[in-house]
C-alpha cells in the first residue's frame, strides 16, 4: 500500500512497524546493506556514520533563547489543540519544531505521558536535527524537505527503537520557505492510515494561519499609509489608489509595478526614475512605512508629470478608498506634498537610485554622501490613530487576499462609502472629477500628482521580485536549451542558463556511453565531468573531461538514487559531502556554501547529474524546484541529443561502411577521394572507382535525395547497382538510363511513397581511356567537373545536365572529352558548392582558384578543397573524388588488323608471341597463343569485317579481339558427344575475367590473363 506523498515500504518489512531491525544491525556492524531499507533512511544511517554520531550515546543539544512566541508558535497553538482533541487519550505525542529542528511546542493525547516520558520528549527547547540526532522524523523531515515517516529501528538512537513517527515540513505560502516542521511521535504499534490524512491536514491549518499573518501585516501598512496626512499640519486624510492605473495602460502600469517591487526588496528609501516605452519619465519614489504594531515596510509612490506653467493641476477619476481603513478620499494632489530630493528640487531626478545610507546621509552615483533634506522624516513618525474599521469589513485576515504587496487599483475591502464632499462640486474631491481648482485655493496644485504603485514589506517583495525572476529564468530557459543537438553543448546550454540566474557555479557530468549516444548500463561508475561553468575561473572544481566517483553519502548520488533533487542549504553541515574527499571540500568551500544535486532524467534513462552551487545566500526549496525544473527541461532536450547522436552515428556508419573501404590497383588514375558527412543530418552521398575492361577506369560521384537511414541504405542499392551497370561495359549515358529505370522503379515499390517520387538522386559517371587519354562522361541533373590541365588551367566541360534520376522518359547525353597526362579531374557533390549563404557562382570561381596549382597530388588537392571551398557548416554531405589521369606507355600496346580469312590466324599469333617474348612474357604466351587463336577463330567464322587484335601489357595482360558484328558469344558447356563449343570455356578457364565490350558498331571480346600465376 503507497500513500500519495510516501516511499512506498519494501517487500519483507515487518507489519508491526518495528522496522529492519536485523539490517540496521548489519549496518552498525559495518556490513553493506543493499536492499531491504528504504533509500532515505539508508542515507540518514550513512550521514550519521559519516558524523561519527553513536547510536547509544546521543545527547541532544538544549537551547535556551528559543523564541515562544514566533510566527510558526502563533499559527501552530490552535491547530495542535484540535490535533490534541482528536487524539485524546491515545499515546501520540504531538509536536512542533522550527526550521533548526528545535522543538518549540508539544502535546500529548494522553497528558498523563508527561510523567513517564524523558526530558527530550517532553520539554522543549530540545534540538533533533539530524546532525545531532541521527535519523528521526524530525531531522529527516528537514533533510528530506518532505512528508517522512520513521519506523521503530530504523531510528538511528538506541532509545527511539520503540517508537514511530511521522513528520512534514510547514512552510510559508508567500515565500515557500520552510518554518518549521509537525511531528506524530506514537508507539511502534499505533500504525494508523489516519495519521498520514491528520497531519497534512494539520499543516496545511498552519501554512493558512501563516497566510493570514502575512495578510494581517500588508493591511497594517496600508491602514498606516492611508492615515499617514491625518492630523498632519497642511494633508487631508485619504489618497487615491487607481491615480495611476487611470493615468497609464495596462503595459506602463506592469513595468512601473515591476520597478516598484526591485525597489520594495531593496529595502531601501529614494527615487528613480523610470522612462516608458512611449518617451515619459515618471519618478518612483519609496518611503518608509511602519505600522502600529511594528511591522515595517515600504510604500512605492509614482510623482506623476506635473502640469503646464500657469495651468492647475487636474487629477484623473478619483479611485476608491478603503473604506474600512481610512476617512473620505481627496484629491491626490492634495494628499501629499511633493518631497525635496538631496539636490533640493522637487521630485523629478535624472539618474540612478538616490539612497538613504545608515548615518541619515545620502549615496549618490559615485557614493558621496550628503545630507538628507527631503521634507519626509527618514522614518515614518508614528501615525495618527486611523479611521475605525466599518462593520461591514471581514475581520478575518484569511479571507483577505495576501500577496507580496498591495498594488495601487486593487480592492482589499469591500466597497467604501462615498461621502459627502465626494458628491458635491465644490467638495475638494471636485478636482478629481476634472474640476479646476486654483493655485490660491491649494497651494499643493503646484507640485506634481503623486499615486500608490505599490506596497509591502521588504523580505516579502524580495521572494515576491525572485519568484518572477524565476519565471523569467524558466522562460529564458525554454529559448535557450536544446538549440543544437550536441549532447555537451546542450548541457553547457543548461549550465550558462543557470548560471548567474539561479546558481554561482554549475558543474554537469553526463556518462560516457551518453556521450556517444548510447544509454548508459551504469551511469553512476561511468560518469565523466562534462561542464563546469560558473560566474569565476579557478575554483577548485574537477576538470572537465575527468572521471568524476561520488560517494554513497554525496547529495549527486543521493539525487539519482531517489531521481530527486537533493538540497544542502549549508555544505559545511552536509556530513556526507565533507566525507567523500576532505582535503578537496574543504578547499572549494572557501568559495561555495550551498549546493542542489539535480539528476538528468528523461523518458526513465539516466543521463547524468548537475550540481549548483551558490556563495552567497543558500538555497531554499524554491530554488530546488526551480533548479529541479530546469535540469528537467535540459534532459529532454540531452536525451534528444543523446538520441539523435545515436541515430547519426548508426547512419554514418551505415553509410561509412556502404562506400568504398579502398581504392582497387589500376594504372589509369591517381586517386584520392574525401566523405565528410553534414553537420545536422547524414545523407546519401557516394563516390567509387571501377576498373574496367581495356585498362579504363570509370569515376561515380552520386547523391540521393534527403538525409537520414532511408537516404543511406537507399545510397547502397544505387551505388551497388551502378557498378554492376558498370562492370557489364555500358557505356555512361546507359549506365545512367539503368540507374533512371531503377530509381523509378524503388519509387513505385516504396509503401509509403505511393508513386509520388519520394526517392531521388543524382549522378556524374564517367569512363577514362588511358591508350587514347580520352574520357567519356554523362550526368543526370549533378554539378559538373572541373577539368585541371597540366598547364594550371581549370575548366568546367559544357556537360548536359540530363534530369535527375527517377524522372524517367528523358534521354541522357555523353559527351567525350580529351586530358591530357597530368590532367586531374574532380567530381564532387553539391554539399561542396550550394550553401544558403553563399552564390554558387562565387564557390565555383573559389573552386577555380583552389584548382589551379597542376602540381599539387590529388590528396593535397582534396585538403585544399576542403580547406578554402568547403562550408565552414556544411549542411549537406560533401562526396569529393579526385583523379589525376595517366597515359598508357605505347610500348605496351600492340595492334594488328586482318580480314576474315581463317589462314591469317597463325600469322597473328606468330607475331603476338614474338611481342610478348620480347617483353619477357613468354610464360605468359601459351595462355595468350590459346585465347587469341579461340577469339581470332570465332571473329572471323562469327563476326565481320574488319577484325582487329590489340594486347594491353600493364598489370595483367590484355588480350582484345573486336569486330563489325553486335552478335556475342556465349558461354556453354559442351556435351561429351559434341564436336564443338569449348573455346569460350578454354578462355575462361585460361583467363581470370572475360567478357564482351559494345562499341558504336561492333563489339570487342577480351580476355585478361594474371601474370602473377604465369
Amino acid at each position: 500500500m503507497v500513500r500519495s506523498g510516501e516511499e512506498p515500504r519494501p517487500a519483507g518489512r515487518a507489519t508491526d512497524g518495528t522496522g529492519p531491525a536485523s539490517l540496521r544491525e548489519l549496518f552498525l556492524s559495518g556490513e553493506p546493506v543493499e536492499t531491504g531499507v528504504r533509500t532515505s533512511i539508508l542515507d540518514s544511517w550513512q550521514r550519521c556514520r559519516s558524523l561519527g554520531l553513536s547510536p547509544d550515546a546521543l545527547d541532544l543539544p538544549y537551547r535556551e533563547d528559543f523564541d515562544p512566541g514566533g510566527r510558526i508558535v502563533r499559527a501552530a497553538v490552535p491547530v495542535l489543540d484540535r490535533l490534541q482533541a482528536t487524539f485524546a487519550g491515545s499515546q501520540v505525542n504531538i509536536s512542533v519544531a522550527d526550521a533548526n529542528g528545535t522543538v518549540l511546542l508539544r502535546r500529548f493525547g494522553d497528558p498523563s505521558m508527561t510523567r513517564s516520558l524523558p526530558d527530550i520528549q517532553v520539554v522543549p527547547g530540545f534540538v533533533f536535527a539530524e546532525q545531532v540526532a541521527g535519523t528521526n522524523g524530525i531531522g529527516l523531515a528537514l533533510a528530506e524537505r518532505q512528508l517522512i515517516r520513521v519506523y521503530g529501528a530504523e531510528h538511528f538512537a538506541e532509545r527511539a527503537q520503540q517508537n514511530a513517527c511521522v513528520a512534514l515540513p510547514v512552510r510559508d505560502p508567500l515565500s515557500g520557505r520552510i518554518e518549521g516542521v509537525l511531528c506524530l511521535g506514537y508507539p511502534r504499534g499505533f500504525e494508523r492510515p489516519a495519521l498520514g490524512v491528520a497531519i497534512r491536514r494539520a499543516a496545511e491549518g498552519i501554512e493558512r494561519r501563516l497566510l493570514g499573518q502575512s495578510s494581517a501585516r500588508e493591511r497594517a501598512l496600508l491602514r498606516t499609509y492611508l492615515a499617514a496626512g491625518a492630523g498632519t499640519a497642511g494633508l487631508h486624510r485619504g489618497v487615491a489608489l487607481d491615480a495611476v492605473a487611470n493615468e497609464f495602460p495596462l503595459r506602463d502600469q506592469a513595468i512601473l509595478r515591476e520597478k516598484a517591487a526591485e525597489l520594495i526588496s531593496g529595502a531601501q528609501r529614494g527615487a528613480v526614475e523610470v522612462t516608458l516605452p512611449d518617451g515619459r519619465r515618471v519618478t518612483l519614489v519609496s518611503r518608509p512605512v511602519t505600522s502600529g504594531s511594528g511591522v515595517q515596510g515600504i510604500a512605492i509612490e509614482a510623482v506623476l508629470p506635473g502640469p503646464a506653467a500657469g495651468e492647475p493641476l487636474v487629477i484623473p477619476h478619483q479611485a476608491d478608498d478603503l473604506a474600512a481603513l481610512t476617512a473620505p478620499a481627496v484629491p491626490l494632489s492634495a494628499a501629499r506634498p511633493a518631497i525635496t530630493l538631496p539636490s533640493g528640487h522637487l521630485a523629478a531626478p535624472s539618474g540612478p537610485l538616490v539612497t538613504t545610507d545608515g548615518d541619515g546621509g545620502t549615496t549618490g552615483p559615485g557614493g558621496t554622501a550628503g545630507p538628507v533634506t527631503s521634507a519626509e522624516p527618514s522614518t515614518s513618525p508614528e501615525p495618527a490613530t486611523p479611521a475605525e474599521p466599518s462593520k461591514s469589513a471581514e475581520p478575518d485576515s484569511a479571507r483577505t487576499p495576501a500577496g507580496p504587496a498591495v498594488a495601487a487599483g486593487e480592492r482589499t475591502t469591500t466597497q467604501p462609502t462615498t461621502t459627502d464632499s465626494d458628491r458635491s462640486p465644490s467638495g475638494p474631491a471636485a478636482a478629481g472629477r476634472g474640476g479646476r481648482v486654483s493655485a490660491g485655493e491649494h497651494s499643493e496644485a503646484a507640485f506634481p500628482a503623486r499615486g500608490l504603485v505599490m506596497l509591502g514589506e521588504p523580505q516579502v517583495g524580495a521572494y515576491a521580485l525572485a519568484a518572477r525572476r524565476r519565471l523569467e529564468l524558466l522562460s529564458e530557459a525554454s529559448t535557450r536549451i536544446g538549440t543544437t543537438l550536441d549532447v555537451r553543448r546542450t548541457a553547457e546550454e543548461l549550465a550558462e542558463t543557470a548560471a548567474p540566474g539561479l546558481a554561482d557555479f554549475v558543474t554537469i557530468d553526463l556518462p560516457d556511453a551518453v556521450l556517444r549516444g548510447e544509454e548508459s548500463a551504469d551511469p553512476i561508475a561511468d560518469l565523466r565531468r562534462t561542464v563546469v561553468h560558473g560566474i569565476r575561473g579557478g575554483l577548485p572544481f574537477t576538470p572537465p573531461g575527468k572521471r568524476v566517483d561520488f560517494g554513497p553519502t554525496t547529495p549527486q548520488l543521493r539525487c539519482l538514487s531517489s531521481s530527486e533533487a537533493v538540497l544542502e542549504p549549508d555544505l559545511n553541515a552536509a556530513a556526507g559531502w565533507l566525507a567523500q574527499d576532505p582535503e578537496h571540500t574543504e578547499r572549494l568551500l572557501a568559495h561555495v556554501h550551498s549546493l542542489i544535486a539535480v539528476p538528468l532524467l528523461a523518458r526513465g534513462v539516466v543521463l547524468g547529474v548537475a550540481s549548483f552551487y551558490r556563495a552567497g545566500s543558500p538555497f531554499g526549496d524554491d530554488d530546488r524546484s526551480l533548479a529541479q525544473e530546469l535540469a528537467s527541461r535540459a534532459a529532454l532536450s540531452i536525451d534528444n541529443a543523446r538520441r539523435y547522436t545515436h541515430e547519426r552515428t548508426m547512419v554514418l556508419a551505415l553509410q561509412r561502411r556502404l562506400l568504398p573501404h579502398g581504392l582497387p590497383d589500376q594504372d589509369a588514375v591517381e586517386v584520392a577521394h574525401r566523405y565528410l558527412p553534414a553537420e545536422s543530418d547524414v545523407g546519401g552521398d557516394w563516390y567509387d572507382v571501377i576498373p574496367l575492361s581495356g585498362a579504363r577506369v570509370g569515376l561515380l560521384v552520386g547523391d540521393v535525395v534527403g538525409h537520414g537511414m532511408l537516404s543511406a541504405a537507399t545510397m547502397g542499392r544505387l551505388r551497388t547497382a551502378a557498378r554492376s551497370f558498370a562492370e557489364l561495359d555500358f557505356p555512361p549515358d546507359e549506365v545512367l538510363t539503368h540507374l533512371d529505370n531503377l530509381v523509378g522503379r524503388l519509387d513505385r515499390e516504396d509503401p509509403d511513397g505511393k508513386g509520388a517520387g519520394v526517392i531521388g538522386a543524382t549522378c556524374l559517371y564517367a569512363v577514362y581511356d588511358p591508350t587514347a587519354q580520352r574520357c567519356l562522361m554523362a550526368r543526370a541533373g549533378h554539378p559538373p567537373p572541373a577539368v585541371v590541365r597540366p598547364d594550371g588551367t581549370v575548366t568546367y566541360p559544357d556537360l548536359p545536365a540530363g534530369p535527375p534520376l527517377g524522372l524517367g522518359g528523358l534521354p541522357f547525353d555523353a559527351v567525350e572529352v580529351g586530358l591530357p597526362e597530368g590532367s586531374q579531374l574532380v567530381l564532387y557533390t553539391d554539399g561542396l558548392i550550394e550553401d544558403r549563404n553563399r552564390d554558387v557562382d562565387a564557390v565555383l570561381e573559389q573552386l577555380r582558384e583552389a584548382l589551379a596549382h597542376p602540381e599539387r597530388a590529388p590528396e593535397e588537392t582534396c585538403q585544399a578543397i576542403l580547406d578554402t571551398v568547403a562550408p565552414t557548416h556544411p549542411h549537406d554531405d560533401i562526396a569529393l573524388l579526385v583523379a589525376r589521369v595517366h597515359a598508357m606507355d605505347p610500348g605496351r600496346i600492340a595492334n594488328w588488323e586482318l580480314s576474315a580469312d581463317p589462314a591469317r590466324v597463325g600469322e597473328v599469333r606468330a607475331s603476338a608471341m614474338r611481342w610478348l617474348s620480347d617483353r619477357g612474357l613468354d610464360e605468359t604466351g601459351f595462355a595468350a597463343e590459346l585465347i587469341l587463336s579461340e577469339l581470332i577463330t570465332n571473329a572471323i567464322r562469327h563476326g565481320a569485317a574488319p577484325i582487329r587484335v590489340r594486347l594491353l601489357y600493364g598489370r595483367t595482360l590484355i588480350c582484345e579481339v573486336s569486330d563489325a558484328s553486335n552478335t556475342a558469344p556465349h558461354l556453354r558447356r559442351a556435351a561429351s558427344t559434341d564436336e564443338g563449343g569449348r573455346g569460350l570455356f578454354l578462355v575462361a578457364q585460361l583467363s581470370q575475367s572475360w567478357g564482351t565490350r559494345y562499341l558504336p558498331e561492333g563489339k570487342v571480346i577480351w580476355a585478361e590473363c594474371d601474370l602473377d600465376a604465369a
